[in-house]
């Protein structure tokens, strides 16, 4: 490795131009990126609901729905409207009451069951269908064009729209995210290091790593909102230590070479790269864990975020160290005393009162298992958007006016007789909570013969092979209630049609909270059970992955399950992948302080001398690593209005807080506890060293 260091000493200059020129693909990678802002469009395509959707998009040309209500206008003005939506580009059907009669006929002569649909009081609804799927753009920006028809006497409900929000509010937001993360890391580093101007080029070669990792997603074709957000700052945070451990074995080099920066550099580009590689495939295993999800949005994240961490690393052997050196003058200019102090006092009690945080660990076990499993998790996507949203804004309305919450669609046999689909509805309407039913054969009615039914009504509800059904819901999307709801009426349809299915929000929405349940278990098996094995081969011990994992799953459970002390419901996602980012980016704060322990163990050093010298050794690293962290989450927690966004961020933020904690006071009273069980287990380590 010291032959590659003293290439990037001799060539940093060319290195530094290349990187830089190698941010203009990046910039037009990076902007042809789609981002995708529907959660639910990363289920599973094999199942009913997802290849549901396909059907009504290739038998019917419709994808994404919307209802649509309209407050105040005379029904002259509502047929304009309706027109008007209409005549936009990527709206499929409107369904109103002028499309089954003229306006000039009174309202009131339809049957009880068409009147209650499209009329409440002094409000009116009609159906809206797109020709493109939920969250595509071209249904999106026909949303966006919508809006400005009657703005403040048309509401716009559904997935899309709650979608087009979340583009808006995310598009908004993003940016600050990345500087607030940047302002707030930076400060912590001023502090924590020796030089006020270092922390400049940590976030500068770490913000290059991240263009290059938004740039290659290109190849992707689009990730999710969720992913773009968090990108920037979860490898801000997660690959901040290789930076910091650079810069220290720099320093350690220019000691031994004083007066050669290059031969230092050199030195401590080999060193960071045997050390940085070790703890980096921990981190990058956790991401990868995330690959193992059925719900796809773990494959997004982790691929993103794994091929972020390896940009980091390539960052921080390159382009740091070219920094520094061509900057050497102005970094000498800014340098400082070192601010925190050397902690051997603290390192010294937690050692000598090793038993008694060892208690605390077992006392605090109960109540954070107990939290861990008991924690509230929500599923219904707009529940804790910002309640001015349009969308947000027209779902209670509809809901107020209509008794509507959700609206599912019920694709089934267009060969079903009028009767069979009379008596099937029938049945559907005596489920609880169901408002209404609307088919073909409830507008026109079963008495009116097909073949005199203009085409121009009969496609919007009916195809060679499939019918199409709207069932309106009293309950809300992700309840109880209309997953409740939602069975009835599968188990009910299977009666009539054996193929026919259930789509919509709620039925994709209950298909999500059956999957993120099992891939729950799946991914925390195998983020362990993969870092297990590479602790396993770097420490070349039985024992001391069991200890390290176990002192991290710790803080995992304290972390998770405070939500269920404070009655915080947790946005699903979180309850997934936060047990994983948490064991990948901080096991390293472990590794770090049993790697030198091992070390002094090796050299015949007591048990006692090997865990202090240990501690006081990593203290201030695992300390200024954490904060770090924390920093780069804390602000983007505090500030985002996503509550999804949020919740990860506070949960990331405190989960370096609290991993920290844990290896600093647990994890030396695991190694004094536990140290001649490891003596046996470890390679390397002799047996008259067992005894001292």
């Amino acid at each position: 490795m010291i032959k590659f260091g003293k290439w990037v000493v001799k060539h940093r200059l060319v290195i530094l131009i290349l990187s830089l020129l190698l941010l203009i693909p990046s910039l037009i990678g990076m902007i042809g990126t789609r981002i995708n802002y529907d959660i639910l469009s990363y289920l599973p395509g094999d199942i009913e609901t997802m290849k549901g959707q396909d059907v009504l998009l290739d038998e019917f040309g419709k994808g994404g729905f919307s209802m649509v209500m309209i407050s105040g206008m005379s029904d002259k003005d509502v047929a304009k409207t309706k027109k008007q939506i209409e005549e936009i580009d990527h709206v499929a059907d409107v369904v109103w009451y002028d499309t089954l009669a003229d306006i000039s006929i009174p309202k009131e002569i339809l049957p009880d069951k068409i009147y209650d649909f499209f009329n409440s009081d002094d409000s009116t609804l009609m159906a809206v269908f797109f020709d493109d799927t939920t969250s595509s753009d071209e249904t999106m920006n026909a949303i966006e064009e919508m809006r400005t028809i009657s703005e403040k006497q048309c509401f716009i409900s559904g997935m899309s729209a709650v979608v087009l929000d979340i583009k808006n509010l995310s598009n908004q937001e993003s940016v600050m995210y990345v500087i607030i993360a940047v302002i707030l890391i930076s400060i912590i580093l001023m502090i924590t290091m020796d030089s006020f101007l270092i922390p400049v080029f940590f976030m500068l070669s770490i913000g290059m790593a991240i263009l290059y990792n938004l740039g290659t997603n290109f190849i992707q074709g689009e990730i999710s909102f969720i992913t773009q957000a968090l990108t920037a700052v979860l490898q801000l945070g997660v690959t901040m230590d290789y930076s910091i451990f650079l810069w220290h074995s720099y320093e350690e080099n220019q000691l031994r070479f004083p007066g050669d920066k290059n031969r230092a550099m050199a030195h401590a580009i080999s060193n960071t790269i045997s050390s940085v590689v070790g703890s980096s495939v921990t981190t990058i295993a956790g991401f990868l864990a995330m690959c193992f999800m059925s719900f796809t949005l773990g494959l997004d994240l982790g691929i993103v975020m794994a091929k972020g961490v390896v940009f980091g690393v390539i960052g921080c052997v390159t382009i740091l160290p070219s920094f520094i050196l061509i900057f050497d003058q102005a970094i000498e200019k800014t340098k400082h005393r070192d601010i925190l102090p050397a902690m051997k006092k603290l390192s010294a009690f937690v050692v000598k009162k090793s038993w008694m945080f060892f208690i605390v660990f077992l006392v605090v076990l109960v109540p954070a298992l107990y939290g861990y499993t008991h924690y509230d998790v929500y599923y219904n996507l707009d529940s804790t958007l910002p309640r001015d949203l349009d969308s947000i804004v027209a779902n209670s309305k509809l809901s107020e006016e209509f008794n509507m919450n959700s609206t599912h669609m019920l694709l089934a046999d267009s060969k079903l007789s009028a009767k069979e689909v009379d008596n099937m509805l029938k049945e559907m309407n005596n489920v609880d909570g169901v408002s209404f039913s609307l088919g073909f054969n409830s507008l026109v009615g079963p008495s009116i013969p097909e073949e005199i039914i203009p085409e121009s009504v009969s496609s919007i509800l009916k195809s060679d092979n499939w019918q199409l059904i709207l069932i309106g819901s009293e309950y809300k999307t992700a309840s109880d209630k209309v997953n409740a709801q939602i069975e009835s009426l599968n188990n009910i349809v299977k009666k009539y049609d054996a193929d026919g299915m259930l789509i919509g929000e709620a039925p994709a929405t209950k298909d999500l909270i059956d999957i993120t349940d099992n891939d729950f278990k799946t991914v925390s098996v195998v983020s362990i059970g993969v870092i297990f094995l590479i602790i396993l081969c770097v420490l070349k011990s039985i024992s001391l992955p069991v200890i390290l994992v176990a002192v991290v799953e710790f803080a995992i459970f304290i972390n998770m399950g405070i939500p269920a002390y404070t009655g915080t419901s947790l946005p699903f996602i979180a309850s997934i992948v936060i047990g994983t980012i948490q064991l990948g980016a901080t096991i390293d704060y472990a590794i770090l302080m049993t790697t030198r322990y091992k070390k002094e163990r090796r050299k015949g050093v007591s048990k006692t001398q090997a865990v202090e010298i240990a501690l006081s050794s990593s203290i201030k690293s695992i300390i200024v690593s954490a904060l770090g962290f924390f920093a780069a989450t804390f602000g983007v927690g505090v500030y985002s209005s996503i509550d999804m966004i949020s919740s990860l961020c506070n949960l990331m933020a405190r989960g370096a807080i609290i991993s920290m904690l844990t290896v600093i006071f647990v994890l030396p009273s695991m190694l004094m506890l536990f140290d001649k069980i490891i003596c046996k287990t470890t390679i390397g380590i002799k047996e008259k060293q067992i005894n001292n």
